[in-house]
């Protein structure tokens, strides 16, 4: 079962953990088996149909709504799906790339891009988070196989080490702004050409990253992520609207100046 993959069954290497540092992201090949993805790809996909709440058809979404479907915490509400997030295995990858002993769970979330769906604008995941550290990193991980034609992560490799660059919430703001800072600042752009469902990506909260379009007609890139961050982080004062809502939604009662340690944030390795 997956939740009692241990760590030495997918070790991470000092070069690996260098690269990471280095790049502000990194892809792991093969982080979960076909088996695996054989047990969970059809339990997510469930779970995300059954707790979407959009409603809306395609054209009649903005750039964020036509970017993906968006479920959150889905471990609360599916046993399956939590036996999935909760893997020891994905969190010790995650702390051996952070360096760090453990790590707390932020949220998960299933982001199923659907046929035809637009690209997801330059951003960075710290924006909306209030925590006092910068050792934050989200696993991103396809449930079935995916190309360029169906909307691959993109990287601005070295980006993070400029931390916070504004106040930007995933946007056409957001997309032009950071496409105008990445030219200028000439930080590489990387992407993998294809990835296996079970391959994940992890980057760090400030990484500059985006997604292509799905020009596929007919397949959804069914996509699950885990976002992570170093245990003893505490919260900090919010800085925008979507702080404070993640704060309600995401941290368990807890409030400024806390340990973000609450039952919605257990240490997962």
């Amino acid at each position: 079962m997956i939740a009692e993959l241990k760590k030495n069954e997918y070790e991470i290497s000092e070069s690996q953990s260098a690269k990471f540092w280095r790049d502000g992201h990194i892809l792991l090949r093969g982080l979960a088996d076909a088996e695996e993805i054989e047990r969970f790809q059809p339990a997510i996909k469930n779970a995300a149909e059954k707790y979407s709440t959009e409603t809306r058809k395609l054209a009649e979404r903005d750039t964020y709504g036509k970017a993906f479907l968006q479920i959150m915490n889905l471990w609360r509400v599916d046993e399956e799906v939590k036996r999935f997030v909760f893997a020891k295995k994905f969190a010790q990858a995650a702390a051996d790339l952070l360096g760090v002993e453990k790590v707390r769970l932020y949220h998960d979330q299933a982001l199923f891009k659907e046929p035809d769906g637009g690209h997801t604008p330059w951003h960075q995941d710290q924006y909306y988070w209030a925590l006092d550290t910068e050792k934050t990193i989200t696993m991103w991980m396809p449930l079935v196989d995916i190309s360029d034609e169906t909307g691959m992560l993109t990287f601005a490799s070295g980006s993070h080490e400029k931390g916070a660059l504004g106040s930007l919430a995933i946007s056409d703001e957001s997309e032009q702004t950071y496409a105008k800072y990445i030219a200028e600042n000439d930080f590489p752009i990387a992407k993998a050409g294809s990835m296996r469902a079970g391959d994940a990506t992890f980057h760090l909260g400030w990484t500059i990253h985006s997604a292509g379009a799905n020009l596929s007609k007919t397949k959804t890139r069914e996509v699950m992520t885990v976002i992570y961050y170093a245990d003893g982080a505490r919260i900090t004062p919010p800085e925008n609207q979507n702080q404070i809502n993640d704060i309600e939604a995401w941290m368990g009662g807890k409030t400024v100046g806390e340990p973000a340690d609450s039952e919605l944030n257990p240490i997962l390795n």
